[in-house]
């Protein structure tokens, strides 16, 4: 029995011990990223005084130069910021299932709905990146989520209006646009369910979604903070490229393109795509080239918004490079196409 009393004594008192866990090491961020940003800085801000000190940021070229890149990211950012918030909104707010409901199962219908769906975002490029990647994380098709990025800066209310004021009593020219912008939209996204494949898309690693017992509020900041500053910086490479072809090309290169209407066309598709003008501010950039078709500056007004070098630099930084290459590359063509083909039958 004394044996046996013992051994329940120690039972009992092994129940009611405290278990204390182990004690984890703390985790130390790693220095070398702020060191690198340090390091970056420092290199920048040095390069920066020394351009100064030897009178380089003073002249003509540099300060046009200067100028384009300010103007560029200044006039986009209000619509990355717009779009960031969107889509820390959805990450954070939206539930997971909401799209995939709303959405037609079928994918190639869906590739449609996406589209017309992408009027209601009254931003720009900048902006459609972000909230189309959430929505592919949320279990959107990415077809239909590349035609909703295509389609939002292109036939949002502001843009069409703008378009009506910048070719006043043209109301062919809005018509056309509409049409064009949708039509090679849908058709993209439906390019990528017939040749599109998963190993071109990276989209960036984050947390998507509500978690129980996480605060919205926080998820939402998380999300917004990580999109604004992943997407910014591409953002001011683009802009930085777009300028340095302001200022590198002269104006006479214009004319020389201007009495070809093939080459018009080709001409100012591609010029949209180096320029990089803010969706809300092209069609008065295409009104003012005077010299070229209806043709050629409904083109100018296609591309723009779905392929430009801000947006490419967008997108290789969100979905990776093999992805931008390639869909920038047949979006072109195929907004080409369906600007010649809607600018023959309307204008």
């Amino acid at each position: 029995m004394g044996k046996t009393d013992e051994l329940v004594g120690a039972l009992d008192t092994a129940a009611t011990a405290t278990v204390v866990p182990p004690t984890a090491p703390p985790v130390r961020p790693s220095p070398v990223r702020p060191l690198l940003a340090l390091t970056a800085a420092a290199a920048v801000g040095i390069t920066v005084l020394l351009l100064a000190r030897a009178g380089v940021l003073d002249r003509p070229a540099v300060q046009a130069w200067r100028t384009v890149c300010l103007a560029i990211t200044v006039q986009a950012l209000p619509f990355l910021i717009l779009g960031t918030v969107l889509s820390g909104a959805i990450n954070a707010f939206v539930p997971a299932d909401l799209f995939t409901r709303v959405l037609p199962k079928r994918a190639a219908l869906a590739v449609p709905v996406a589209g017309v769906a992408g009027a209601v975002l009254p931003g720009c490029e900048c902006a459609s990146v972000p909230v189309a990647n959430s929505l592919i994380r949320r279990g959107v098709t990415p077809a239909a989520a590349f035609a909703f990025l295509l389609s939002a800066p292109a036939i949002n209310p502001i843009v069409l209006t703008a378009t009506a004021v910048a070719f006043p009593g043209n109301p062919a020219m809005v018509a056309a646009r509409l049409a064009a912008s949708l039509a090679t939209a849908a058709a993209m996204g439906w390019l990528w369910l017939c040749f599109g494949k998963e190993k071109w898309l990276r989209p960036a690693v984050r947390h998507t979604g509500h978690q129980h017992g996480h605060s919205r509020w926080a998820e939402f900041r998380q999300g917004f903070q990580h999109d604004f500053l992943h997407a910014g910086g591409f953002l001011v490479l683009g802009a930085m490229a777009a300028a340095t072809f302001n200022v590198a090309v002269p104006r006479t290169v214009l004319d020389t393109f201007s009495g070809s209407p093939w080459l018009s066309v080709l001409f100012l598709a591609g010029l949209a795509v180096l320029l990089a003008v803010c969706s809300e501010a092209d069609a008065f950039v295409a009104a003012s080239l005077t010299g070229f078709s209806p043709t050629a500056r409904l083109a100018f007004m296609v591309v723009g918004p779905m392929v430009d070098l801000k947006l490419i630099a967008l997108q290789a930084g969100t979905f990776g490079r093999a992805f931008a290459v390639r869909f920038s590359a047949a979006t072109t063509v195929v907004a080409v196409a369906a600007s010649a083909l809607v600018g023959g039958a309307l204008l």
